[in-house]
């Protein structure tokens, strides 16, 4: 069940709780995540899948939430004798930071015109009145 925003706001919130409210990412998501920023060089998806301790494709579904949410880049690496492979490394921190920024002013912004609209909508309301007119 969706969490209220006063319930989320009443939460000892961590980072990577971020993650998980602006993206929707999930528990393996931000595993998979940290597993790519600890790592010193990019990974495949096998290697990833390895670290984990899951099914390929599962790692895989993963790695493609983390790259639609822009928070790891992927990269082709070509064979000499041709075909290629790739490999997954994460997007620069700043740069994710800034996207989040983007991601809170736009819902702050929507929050607020919907917030506007329920004041016109309901401003001249039968039953809208202060206690003290009763």
């Amino acid at each position: 069940m969706a969490q209220s925003m006063a319930e989320l706001l009443q939460q000892d919130l961590e980072c990577e709780g971020l993650l998980e409210c602006i993206h929707g990412l999930k528990q393996l998501d931000k595993e998979c995540f940290r597993v790519l920023v600890e790592s010193d060089e990019s990974l495949t998806i096998d290697e990833v899948a390895d670290r984990v301790e899951r099914e390929r494709s599962t790692a895989y579904r993963s790695i493609q939430r983390l790259l639609q949410s822009g928070f790891i880049q992927k990269e082709q690496i070509n064979y000499d004798q041709g075909g290629y492979y790739h490999v997954y490394y994460p997007t620069d921190p700043h740069q994710i930071a800034g996207e989040m920024q983007r991601t809170l002013n736009d819902w702050y912004a929507k929050m607020g015109q919907l917030i506007q609209e329920f004041e016109d909508k309901y401003e001249g309301v039968d039953g809208a009145r202060a206690p003290a007119d009763r």
